[in-house]
């Protein structure tokens, strides 16, 4: 599989927030978009094919048992189901980043699950070569679904405005069952200013509706920088 980095770290985002863990991100993905925070794992896709036994020898030179499974897109890789059993196997907590578009036959601890608004859509980028790929592939219900069911799940959104409230509320009803404080939103934004001028207003918004707000602690702490 193709690994951008592994590297340890404070967890940034989700119910994990503040927790130390080895972080392992796969470089490809299969959407594009517009915002993306981690470009060398996705437009410009960087990396080395790694096996996962030099992948697990790797983790296991930190002194860490919580590992996060990221990208990119973790799940557009086969190796990533067995990647998930060795781990389970060598007695770590496991949470899995991922958009919720693509499954794999996976076990994780956490499933942290991004679905992708309309407002990531790469209009503007490129001459707009990647938005029918993009829009085509950047929701899949019954992934999402399927995710859930492994068990411990959160739904983190990233909110760039109002409007996006109308599509997570209908995206939450399709899919059923969501317990509404398993839901994240997540202010769009890769410098701490950018995100606080909307943490205000968002933190409102889960006040109103019973989610949760999600801050991005990495970003407050070390700034949008690779490794973090």
């Amino acid at each position: 599989m193709n690994i951008s980095e592994i590297f340890y770290s404070i967890q940034g985002e989700g119910m994990l927030i503040g927790v130390p863990s080895v972080f392992v991100r796969t470089s490809g993905c299969n959407l594009r978009c517009v915002w993306c925070d981690t470009p060398y794992a996705s437009w410009q896709p960087e990396g080395s094919e790694m096996a996962v036994d030099g992948v697990l020898t790797e983790v296991a030179g930190y002194d860490c048992k919580h590992v996060v499974v990221t990208g990119g897109e973790p799940m557009i890789f086969q190796e990533v189901a067995a990647l998930t059993r060795r781990l389970r196997e060598g007695g770590y907590h496991i949470t899995i980043e991922t958009a919720g578009t693509v499954w794999q036959d996976v076990v994780c601890d956490l499933a942290s699950v991004s679905p992708k608004l309309s407002h990531s859509t790469p209009h503007e980028r490129e001459g707009g070569r990647y938005v029918e790929r993009h829009e085509e592939a950047r929701l899949n219900v019954e992934v999402i679904r399927r995710f859930m069911g492994l068990g411990d799940c959160q739904l983190k959104f990233v909110v760039d405005r109002a409007e996006d409230l109308v599509e997570i509320e209908s995206l939450i009803a399709e899919v059923g069952g969501v317990d509404r404080r398993s839901v994240m939103l997540m202010p769009q934004g890769v410098t701490a200013e950018s995100i606080g001028t909307k943490a205000k207003w968002l933190a409102g918004v889960c006040l109103e509706r019973g989610f949760r707000y999600c801050p991005r602690l990495q970003i407050e702490l070390f700034g949008n920088t690779r490794g973090t």
